[in-house]
């Protein structure tokens, strides 16, 4: 399962992002994953919390948006997204569709914090009124 090859570099890069900012929490890390990335978002998922444990990621949610495969057609001029990435052909036309448009991301698109200050005062504030 190179998923969790995969998802540890996910996490490595987004610990790597928030070295250099202000103290703060990840709360979502966004993916985008084309159709022909060759990986599994279910596996990425299933993988992102034990990739994610002991790190700035720890307790953050892995939030995948899937990108369908897009081609050029040449014989219709026009792109076209394909039913199966098994078949690289103009579903319009059936002609061979070489030229990839989509769908062969695999991107952290966005990463979601919070302020550290703010969990932390929140966090004991709720300890001092148990």
């Amino acid at each position: 399962m190179h998923e969790l090859s995969v998802v540890q570099r996910i996490v490595e890069t987004v610990c790597e992002a928030m070295a250099n900012e202000p103290p703060c929490r990840v709360t979502v890390v966004h993916v985008r994953i084309g159709a022909m990335a060759g990986v599994v978002p279910e596996a990425l998922l299933f993988a992102f919390d034990a990739a994610a444990d002991g790190t700035e990621v720890a307790g953050a949610t892995l939030e995948i948006e899937t990108v369908d495969g897009v081609v050029w057609c040449e014989t219709c001029c026009a792109e076209r997204t394909l039913p199966s990435i098994q078949r690289l052909r103009c579903p319009a036309c059936d002609g061979p569709t070489p030229h990839v448009v989509r769908g062969r991301e695999l991107e952290i698109s966005a990463v979601e914090v919070t302020d550290a200050t703010e969990n932390r005062a929140g966090a004991a504030a709720g300890a001092q009124e148990e």
